[in-house]
């Protein structure tokens, strides 16, 4: 029995595991004694393997079994045994957590290769192969842009151009069906690297527009756009169901997993789930009295960092004027999880779209919000502008920036050390110190942390651009026109620690007790990277 993809480690406790794969055929797989049956989806077959009972604080060998056959490790592997790093009291105090978003994935023609350069996860899991395990990271963090569904290889068209069962109104250039989808994981995940280090670092994920199409959610024109063509509802329940089925399911435990009614329906399925999955996809698109009526967001504690994952893209309500990030009830389950109780050191606050830009992008996003809006032609002017210049961050919701500024004020003052917000999508990383007015004395350091891309491109005439935007009098000049055409200031000030850097990078969060460090490098080889900026996120080390 073959394992086709996987296995992928996914969410890890003190004595729990949730381990993903996709086998060849309907089968039961099972992990250190733990067993699932697969679930089928448009005649592919997977399985999220519970696995209980486990050590704390240990490093513990996995196989995978399917039907009795040993699927994992693969035979002659070059590469250490996948390990499940449980959590524990004695590392409770201690991470390295990697993070990144935008990953291409990689591509034959030498050419488009140099153009994409090298792939940052990948040279790190390469050189992370040849350290011990103690310096191995403690989880991965993917915050957005998994695949590219609207941005394909050549490899893709050709594959899609060979379909003789596909409909002809669908984009030639654009995946639109669950089959396709199925390729576009497998291409992004079956590279070795990227296969053993997915197997054996608990990895959290979220989407973004990519993984579904560019300026996703960025408006309600945009909604009702997509909504005209004759493909669009095939591909969005293609693009959610596929999310639920490869990235959503492992981000939750075991426990939260046994009581999902969702996920209770699509195991106990004898048949093919897909009726149900488009279900769920259609309740996840819709809005319905200002609410979806799926959550995506979902949180992880590890030892005494907090994660909460906030889903900026899917859960963003745009019918009837509304024009949020999250609806009301998602944006409350956030707050809640955000400032539950519980010794928390440090506070990552997880969004694939920055909460803190470059300050004269902020007020140019915020001013286009409004001229957007408007009735006649300066509203159509704004909506142009909005989608063609990528205007769809925080500030371009500032009625949900203002929120999530004021929840990061409340989780600074509750006692952590740190809270950071980390984010991707804008193709260039940097750090940036968050200053909040009236903080009291003892109040936590807050930083904006964008790591991106991890794999892509990044145009000249972009980065000239973003260099500018980082600059003091474009700053000025963006905030005086602000300030002309109504836009408040943002209740928060921030400076750039460092940045802009551009190419791929990779992301590292360095947690020791209340002190924590961030470090960005940048692959120098295939299997190598080189640290290009370390900035100090506490304030004994400033």
């Amino acid at each position: 029995m073959t394992l086709l993809l996987g296995p992928v480690l996914r969410h890890v406790g003190e004595t729990t595991a949730t381990v993903w794969v996709q086998t060849a055929a309907a089968a039961t797989v099972e992990v250190l004694g733990c067993s699932a049956r697969t679930f089928e989806v448009c005649g592919h077959h997977y399985a999220v393997v519970p696995v209980t009972g486990l050590e704390p604080d240990s490093r513990i060998p996995y196989e995978v079994r399917v039907d009795g056959e040993l699927g994992w490790p693969l035979p002659h592997s070059p590469f250490p045994a996948s390990v499940i790093p449980t959590r524990g009291p004695r590392s409770a105090g201690t991470g390295r957590i990697l993070f990144g978003s935008c990953r291409y994935v990689k591509v034959a023609d030498r050419r488009t290769a140099a153009q994409y350069g090298i792939d940052a996860l990948d040279a790190y899991a390469a050189r992370m192969a040849g350290t011990p395990p103690e310096e191995w990271p403690t989880a991965l963090l993917l915050l957005g842009d998994q695949v590219y569904a609207d941005e394909l290889t050549p490899q893709t068209r050709r594959r899609i151009a060979g379909r003789v069962d596909r409909p002809t109104e669908w984009p030639d250039d654009e995946i639109v069906g669950y089959d396709e989808y199925v390729g576009l994981y497998r291409d992004s995940w079956i590279d070795p690297e990227i296969r053993w280090i997915l197997s054996t670092v608990p990895t959290a994920m979220i989407f973004d527009d990519h993984d579904v199409r560019d300026d996703w959610n960025t408006s309600a024109a945009w909604r009702r756009e997509m909504a005209a063509t004759s493909w669009w509802q095939d591909r969005i329940r293609s693009a959610l169901g596929s999310y639920w089925v490869y990235q959503h399911l492992g981000n939750l435990s075991p426990e939260e997993l046994a009581a999902d009614p969702d996920w209770q329906k699509m195991q106990g399925a004898e048949a093919d789930v897909w009726p149900q999955l488009v279900e769920l996809a259609d309740r996840a698109d819709a809005e319905v009295d200002g609410e979806k009526g799926v959550r995506f967001s979902f949180r992880w504690d590890m030892g005494r960092t907090r994660l909460v994952m906030i889903d900026s893209r899917n859960g963003r309500i745009l019918d009837d004027g509304a024009h949020l990030m999250l609806g009301e009830t998602e944006f409350s389950w956030v707050e809640e999880q955000a400032t539950a109780p519980g010794e928390v050191d440090h506070l990552l606050l997880g969004t694939s779209v920055p909460w803190l830009l470059a300050p004269a992008l902020g007020d140019l996003e915020t001013v286009n919000e409004a001229a957007a809006t408007k009735p006649g032609l300066l509203g159509r002017w704004g909506e142009t502008i909005r989608q063609a210049a990528d205007m769809e961050h925080w500030p371009a919701f500032r009625t949900s920036f203002d929120r999530l500024t004021t929840l990061v004020r409340r989780a600074a003052e509750s006692g952590p050390a740190t809270v950071s917000v980390l984010s991707g999508d804008v193709h260039h990383s940097y750090a940036a110190r968050a200053t909040l007015p009236d903080s009291p004395a003892g109040a936590a350091q807050v930083h904006q942390l964008v790591c991106s891309p991890v794999h892509n491109q990044v145009p000249p005439a972009i980065r000239v651009a973003f260099r500018l935007a980082w600059s003091r009098p474009a700053a000025r000049w963006a905030r005086a026109w602000a300030a002309h055409n109504g836009a408040p200031p943002a209740e928060a000030s921030w400076t750039k620690l460092g940045g802009p850097l551009f190419g791929n990078h990779i992301a590292t969060l360095l947690v020791h007790g209340r002190r924590a460090d961030v470090v960005f490098e940048k692959p120098r080889s295939a299997s190598s990277l080189t640290e290009q900026a370390r900035y100090p996120l506490t304030v004994e080390d400033t």
